[in-house]
């Protein structure tokens, strides 16, 4: 294949609810009633004696230990999953690297009673579903998690990142409880950055007949042709049987409201004790109605079973219908129109909640990326979680892929091979990349070999797609590079002309740029506290200001974009300092989603809305009569500033670029006028009254009411007039009453060492520089739920909830 033009179609992510339910199946959320206790990494006895008691020498073997079924432990902290313990732990001092990276939280080799966590669930199956298949899937632990269910070892998960299934058939007791019990091991690290601990995705509980489609068994990818396209699904059938299985398999598509658009005719299959086969059908669909940015139309495939006359199986699974191309000279092209990557790089965790994140989560994340005018996420370093995907299908958002580690051991190729049979079939996954910044192999003939062996297995699992490597590599060929079909830029941004004009049939992007390091509503720096000012002018040796790497992007078409790093900030990795920093400076919004100054930057120049944004907050009382410089991020023709509505001049912006003034303060009223193709945009400043009020604003107010589903509420510290204080640091406190509870409260303090995580009825968080924010989830019942916020000496406020059926 031509790798300057690499045509990649369509998608689909395998859609379900919390229980669905056809003919013969069930996918059984197991997310509640989970029993969680510590272990001990040194000490057997804390650990339950794990490491004293043989276990594996003999099947079922558990004596009185933790893993047998009968083992009490009612006097274990009830908890429901996904559950992050890291994020509850206090934060501690340490010069050692290990613990800096992940924001100085007490887990790891060093703090042995804090690093492993052992989870207990009792279940119990309906007697009339003996004979069926039963399959136990984790969606993520982190990590090294070792499971047994009703005594029985069922295997291992080395990964913290892409989840495993297990087949639990052999083991189901129809007789009474069955018991799942993990013991997660987090005593060593993946990444350099807070990577939380525990069973923090969903678990699910899969019944099926013995002859099924197994999970990730559907593939679904597309051609088009003008206004048509030709979808190709490929169905894996496996027969988990002691018997052959004679069984047919067909697929249809419908649209997004059910209406079937095109059906395959049935196939029939004969299969031998434990043997699978794939069958490819093609359907034509006329009028397509193409997957974008802007309408992220999604079809459904679903595919069926049958024994006989009866559907034993049946799948959904959701897709969309588009095309990329990659062009070495020209950029990147979706469905055929040229489109500049505008991407952000993100860890998984939040403000409050850590690395557990309910669903809703993903979608309130990627919404304040999109409004920014991102259009491109990179999950950085490693599987993200399938929610993730789901959240981007959904709400048009292109995701780059990636691999943990550049390693081509079967420990990584397994997680390889799992996450892109996992992925491939979402629209939103426009690329895969194998690895990031593997400085002792990137260079050489070790990361070249390696490279080569993932490229292999990427291409015969995904021939749609294709694969980079983000490489903090200038102008240099040898290793990696040689066969990497996108070459990634992790900064070494003024390189990228060179190789360009070296390798010129290769198409180049940027996969980690910028990092400019800021800390909202500051702007001076400080030692103290560990802050750098909220302005684009700060950043590491090796990275660069937002205006050095996106005026070069943006001007060079062979440039097929770029991924700033990041777009919020993330627990762990504190630059430009350490203690007290826990927390990153790199984000354009915050750990919360708020933000910065920069984001207005990013605003201006990748989206096509007004933007006239004045910085800094107008709230300087030691500072009457001496100049601060004044900045305004626009994408207005011109902008004249004006104090007090005396004119301070007016200015030509500079594309892709700000516009400053140096102002002797006064207190009172900054205002900037820009005019846009000949319109007329406002915006101003003013300085303040003291605090008065706290005024919460919630990101919705109708929950469903399953238990999951959660809200955002951020709560602004505001004056007399409504307007909010910049400088306010107030406690503010929260009381929930109803079906519905707090899981987490921030406000984006990088050097903040207040808890996340609260007794129920002392939930509390500082304003910072006027914000702060509490996630709420709901509960099971329908009504209604109030949250109440409170400060001494402030008007409060509080928001009601509705709670409904889903």
């Amino acid at each position: 294949m031509n790798k300057n033009y690499i045509p990649l179609l369509f998608l689909i992510s395998t859609f379900f609810w919390n229980i669905v339910t056809t003919n013969a199946q069930e996918k059984i959320s197991l997310d509640e009633d989970w029993k969680f206790h510590f272990g001990h990494a040194s000490d057997a006895e804390k650990d339950f004696d794990y490491s004293k008691i043989s276990l594996f020498h003999k099947s079922n073997v558990f004596a009185t230990t933790v893993v047998n079924p009968k083992f009490i432990d009612t006097t274990w902290t009830n908890i429901n999953v996904p559950h992050d313990w890291a994020v509850e732990l206090p934060f501690k001092n340490s010069p050692l690297f290990e613990l800096e990276a992940h924001g100085y939280k007490t887990v790891g080799g060093l703090y042995p009673e804090t690093s492993i966590g052992w989870y207990r669930k009792h279940f119990t199956v309906d007697k009339k579903d003996d004979g069926k298949r039963f399959e136990i899937q984790f969606d993520g632990i982190y990590r090294n998690a070792t499971i047994w269910v009703n005594g029985f070892y069922v295997g291992t998960n080395f990964s913290g990142y892409i989840g495993k299934s297990y087949d639990i058939t052999d083991y189901m007791n129809f007789e009474g409880e069955n018991v799942i019990v993990v013991r997660v091991d987090a005593t060593q690290n993946e990444g350099w950055f807070y990577e939380g601990a525990g069973i923090y995705r969903h678990v699910w509980l899969n019944i099926t007949n013995k002859t099924f489609i197994p999970e990730d068994g559907i593939f679904v990818h597309s051609e088009v042709n003008g206004k048509n396209a030709t979808v190709t699904i490929e169905t894996t059938v496996q027969n988990n049987n002691l018997k052959n299985s004679n069984c047919s398999t067909y697929s249809f598509i419908t649209d997004r409201n059910g209406k079937v658009l095109a059906k395959t005719s049935e196939q029939k299959l004969s299969l031998g004790i434990n043997k699978n086969t794939t069958i490819k059908h093609k359907l034509n669909l006329n009028n397509v109605r193409l997957w974008s940015l802007d309408d992220p139309y999604l079809y459904r495939v679903v595919s069926v079973v049958k024994l006989g006359n009866e559907i034993v199986h049946q799948t959904k699974t959701r897709f969309g219908v588009r095309t990329i191309r990659f062009d070495a000279q020209e950029g990147f092209f979706l469905n055929g129109k040229h489109l500049k990557i505008q991407g952000t790089n993100n860890h998984q965790d939040h403000a409050g909640l850590g690395s557990a994140l309910p669903d809703y989560m993903q979608y309130y994340r990627i919404k304040l990326l999109k409004k920014m005018g991102s259009n491109s996420y990179r999950a950085s370093h490693n599987a993200p979680t399938p929610e993730l995907l789901e959240a981007c299908d959904s709400l048009g958002m292109l995701v780059l892929d990636e691999q943990r580690l550049l390693n081509s051991s079967p420990e990584y190729t397994d997680q390889f091979k799992r996450l892109i049979l996992r992925d491939r079939n979402h629209p939103s996954v426009f690329l895969w990349s194998i690895g990031n910044e593997e400085q002792n192999i990137q260079g050489n003939e070790y990361g070249k070999r390696i490279a080569q062996s993932l490229l292999a297995i990427q291409n015969d699992l995904d021939p749609t797609r294709t694969s980079t490597y983000a490489a903090d590599m200038g102008n240099d060929f040898k290793g990696v590079n040689e066969v990497i079909p996108i070459r990634g830029f992790n900064y070494r941004q003024f390189a990228v002309a060179d190789y360009h004009r070296d390798h010129p049939n290769q198409p180049l992007l940027g996969t980690e740029m910028g990092s400019t390091v800021t800390t909202r509503g500051i702007y001076e720096k400080d030692e103290i506290r560990a802050y750098v000012p909220d302005q684009d002018i700060s950043h590491p040796w090796w990275a660069s200001k937002a205006e050095d790497w996106w005026k070069l992007a943006a001007e060079n078409k062979y440039w097929l974009g770029g991924f700033v790093w990041t777009g919020f900030d993330y627990r762990g990795e504190p630059t430009p300092y350490k203690w007290p920093n826990i927390s990153s400076h790199f984000g354009i919004l915050d750990v919360c989603g708020f933000p910065k100054n920069i984001y207005y930057y990013y605003q201006s120049w990748w989206t096509d809305e007004d933007v006239l944004h004045i910085s800094p907050h107008w709230n300087w009382s030691e500072k009457i009569g001496k100049p601060i410089d004044v900045w305004v991020n626009s994408n207005a023709d011109e902008v004249e500033l004006f104090l007090n509505g005396k004119s301070q001049g007016k200015k030509t912006m500079p594309r892709n670029s700000h516009l400053k003034w140096n102002v002797n303060y006064e207190p009172g009223t900054l205002e900037a006028i820009g005019y846009k193709k000949g319109r007329k945009i406002t915006s101003k400043i003013e300085t303040t009254g003291r605090a008065f009020n706290v005024e919460m604003i919630p990101d919705k107010t109708t929950l469903t009411a399953d238990g999951k589903d959660a809200t955002v509420i951020n709560i602004s510290i505001t004056d007399e007039q409504g307007r909010e204080v910049p400088v306010a640091d107030n406690l503010v406190k929260f009381y929930i009453t109803g079906d519905a509870k707090i899981i987490g409260v921030g406000n984006g303090d990088p050097s903040s060492h207040e808890p996340d995580k609260c007794r129920d009825g002392a939930w509390q968080r500082s304003a910072f520089n006027g914000k702060c924010q509490v996630i709420i989830q709901a509960g099971k019942n329908i009504g209604s739920a109030k949250l109440e916020a409170k400060a001494n000496g402030l008007e409060s406020d509080s928001v009601q909830l509705n709670l409904v059926k889903q």
